[in-house]
């Protein structure tokens, strides 16, 4: 199938799923962490834009990602800059900032195959993966001559540029109970 095939069969499709190599994966439901740190990361992401002044504008989860004719992802947040986009659309032609929140079905897909399908997109210059249960935020970004850059943040400040934003990676946490004390 290709993306556009599947957005038009998606379209009428009960769920969420999601494109990989012309072959439809239906998404699983969300676990309450994730979907605290997803929300927790939606709002530091419009906050830090609204805060650099900049034209660029937070797209929720439900946005496609078309990473090639047989390819999209559903990001759980994202960020592109420009005009704001057609209010019918489904899909985010140019993201800057995308990022996916970690759970238990996710971690391998997420870190292998859409690390390596965003960043073939000019693009995207950041791929946040958030995880939920060690708090901590793995930021890929595009470096100088093609290389993406790894730095894993579990505290500080996270610099998105471009296009110049900043966040807190304690923000992204603060809706989650205190973790558990092992001495306990």
């Amino acid at each position: 199938m290709t993306v556009d095939e599947f957005l038009v069969w998606a379209e009428g499709q009960p769920g969420r799923y999601e494109l990989v190599d012309g072959e439809v994966f239906a998404m699983s439901p969300e676990r309450a962490g994730h979907a605290l740190v997803k929300y927790a990361t939606q709002t530091a992401l419009n906050r830090a834009i609204k805060k650099a002044g900049l034209p660029c504008h937070m797209m929720p989860d439900g946005m496609m990602v078309r990473v090639d004719a047989a390819t999209t992802f559903e990001p759980d947040a994202l960020v592109y800059c420009g005009p704001p986009i057609d209010l019918d659309a489904v899909e985010v032609p140019n993201p800057v900032v995308v990022v996916e929140v970690l759970s238990p079905s996710t971690a391998g897909v997420d870190s292998g195959r859409k690390l390596a399908g965003y960043f073939t997109l000019a693009s995207v210059m950041h791929f946040l993966i958030v995880d939920p249960v060690k708090r901590l935020v793995i930021h890929h970004a595009r470096g100088t001559e093609g290389l993406i850059e790894t730095r894993i943040a579990s505290e500080g400040q996270l610099a998105l540029t471009p296009p110049g934003l900043s966040l807190s990676v304690t923000e992204l946490f603060a809706d989650l109970p205190p973790p558990a004390d092992p001495a306990a």
